[in-house]
Formats: C-alpha cells, structure tokens, sequence
C-alpha cells in the first residue's frame, strides 16, 4: 500500500469534519479520545486535530500594547490567529493531497510537523490503513469502498466565526460537517484546569466563559447539525452514541459547495454586524480620547491616569462584546429587510457615553467633572 493509493482512497471515502468546542478543561480531549475508540470498533478512520498540541506554545504569550489613548492593555500576539489558520491549511492540504503532507519539514505551515505526523498515522492515511487493499481483499467485482473518515478539530471555538471556517472548508470540498459543544461549569473547568501539568491562569478561563457563544441552530442556520453534551460528571455511553449519530448523518450528506440565499443572508449578517461594532468601537474610542485629555487638563496624577485608562479600556470591551451579541439576535433573519446601522451605533454610543460619566465620576472630584463635560461639549 503506498501514499498514492491511499490519497485516491481518501477522496473517494466519505468525509467528516467534527468540532468539538467548549471551554478549557471541559472535557474536550476526553471525549474525542472516547469517539476515536468507538470508530475503531465501527471500522472507520478517524483522527483528532488537537489545536494545542500543533500550535507552538508561544503563539499564546500575550504582550502589552499602548495605544494613542495611552490605554495600556493585553493582546494577544496576532501569531495567534496565523497559527489557527495555518491548522486549517493543512486540513485543506490533506483534504486534497495526503502525499504532501506526509512530507512536512519542521516548522512548515507553522505548525508542529512531528504532532502532524502523528496524527495522520493515528488516522492510518499511509502505511497499513483500514482502507488499504491488505485489509479488504478485492473481490472479482472491484474492491469495496474506502471505510470513512472521521477529523475531530478539538480547540475551543468560542466565536461562531471560527466554528464557520471550518465549515466553509467542509462545504469546498463536499464532506460532512457536525458540531459538539462540550458544556461544563466554569466552576468545574477552572478545578479541572489546576490539576493539569501546565494548568491555564484561572482568569483567562473566566473570560474566555463570558466570550463563548454555543452553537446556536436558530440564529446561525449552517449549525443544523450540532449537539450539546454536559460533562460535569462522565461521558456515558449514551453520550458517544448521540455523537455518533450526528457525525453519520454528516457522513451520509456531505455539504454542497453551492451557495444558497440562506448563506447568504447569514453572511450579509456578519457583516452588519461588523460594520455595526467597527463604527461603534471608533465612536467610543474618540469618546475615551477627550476623557482621557479632559483628566489630563485636570493633572490626575499618572498612576490614576493608568487606573482611568485601565477601567476605559475593561468597559469598551466589555460594552462592544455586549453590543455584538445584541446585535446578532436582534438584526431581521427575513429577506429585504434591513437594519438602519448609523442609527443603532448611536443608541449604542448613548449607551456607552453614560458608563464613560459614570467612570468619571469614580475619578475626577465634582468641580472637575462638571468642567470636563462641558469641554467634551
């Protein structure tokens, strides 16, 4: 059996492309190591795609940014983002060519080539596979088809646009798509975090919980085929049948690449809403801007300067990350109707100016603030 074999093997088997999405320590790993076992004993090929394991550990350090406002804040590295994409490729590349990526050199595709390797034998696309005519014997009239192949992405997810890439992926290349959203307790998953090796900062477990949007069938018409699992206690075997099923029924209808309008239309909304937080996020930052020079013209003293800055910087983000979720639930899902966008930024900035005085009002004394609202005006 050689690589060439099993590449034709491999596009001509029915396909399955399985996030697995949820919070850090939720359970994720567990249940695709769990779903792998019960491929075997179906006979099916099957791979789990850790994020963690393929993304260099330091694509996740997180440096301080300073910005015009003089609002010092964390970000992480925009490596980050290249690195999760870069995973993607290499899907894409499997997806068309096996051969190739059995040949990774270190550092190609920024990506741990080793853990790759490892996980394509896992999946037995070369070498002895399932597939392979040693293991089914070609009958007189041809030999039978390649048994499927199941790819578990395991990484958190939380945004439905990063859930959506894989889902375009899935739709170009006409194999099955199925999402997993692995819930637990933030409490549970910040305890099963410190019992790790190299356990995660409890905080960022937190915010990532105030981030996550599940997989939402109503409002996001592509996550159809979802199912959710609690893992505060164990997977039982009831839990692996049911994703079981939705990964055969992602196996027995591969998506089309054809667009249809409801697509459409659901791209059409990302980008209202993106427009909407774009134009929001600008208004709020000029907002902050003459804060932060009023309070200067004031003399606050340079360390409340960083606090007020701090606190700014804490209730923008947290007020557009609000914003964005308002958004989406409340735009129109019926064809031709709109949205009047500069009118829902203004409410929005309303909003925000009235949290900006609040603030202020913690910092500045009375006198002061009376006379940095008026030079706002």
């Amino acid at each position: 059996m050689d690589l060439n074999e099993d590449a034709v093997n491999l596009r001509c088997a029915r396909t399955c492309l399985c996030v697995l999405c949820g919070l850090p320590a939720a359970g994720k790993s567990t249940l695709a190591r769990a779903v792998n076992s019960h491929t075997v004993e179906r006979r099916w090929r099957s791979a789990v795609i850790s994020y963690d394991d393929l993304i260099p550990d330091d694509a996740f350090n997180v440096k301080e940014v300073e910005d015009e406002e003089d609002m010092t804040r964390p970000q992480t590295q925009t490596k980050w983002k290249s690195h999760r994409q870069a995973v993607l490729q290499c899907v894409e590349q499997f997806l068309q060519s096996p051969t190739e990526l059995g040949q990774l050199t270190p550092n190609a595709y920024q990506i741990d080539s080793d853990a790759w390797r490892r996980l394509l034998h896992a999946a037995q696309v070369y070498g002895t596979s399932v597939g392979s005519s040693q293991a089914y014997p070609s009958p007189l009239d041809g030999p039978p088809p390649p048994p499927p192949l199941v790819i578990l992405l395991d990484d958190n997810f939380y945004y439905p646009s990063m859930r959506y890439e894989v889902y375009q992926l899935a739709r170009k290349h006409s194999v099955g798509f199925c999402q997993v959203y692995v819930q637990c307790p933030v409490e549970a998953c910040v305890r099963r975090n410190q019992l790790r090796p190299q356990p995660l900062p409890s905080d960022v477990i937190v915010e990532m919980a105030k981030r996550m949007e599940p997989p939402n069938p109503r409002r996001n018409p592509w996550e159809q085929n979802s199912v959710t699992l609690d893992s505060k206690d164990h997977f039982t075997i009831e839990y692996i049948q049911r994703l079981v099923k939705v990964i055969s029924m992602a196996l027995e209808n591969p998506l089309s690449p054809v667009q249809d309008n409801t697509e459409r239309k659901e791209v059409d909304r990302q980008s209202c809403v993106s427009s909407v937080i774009h134009q929001a996020d600008q208004a709020c930052r000029r907002l902050v801007s003459q804060a932060m020079q009023g309070a200067r013209e004031h003399k606050l003293p340079p360390e409340r300067m960083r606090s007020l800055a701090a606190e700014f910087n804490e209730s923008k983000t947290r007020f557009l990350q609000d914003l964005r979720k308002q958004v989406l639930h409340s735009l129109p899902l019926t064809q031709g109707e709109s949205i009047e966008v500069e009118q829902v930024v203004n409410r929005a900035v309303d909003v925000f100016h009235k949290e900006k005085q609040e603030i202020i009002a913690r910092f500045l004394p009375p006198y002061d603030r009376i006379n940095a609202t008026e030079n706002e005006g």
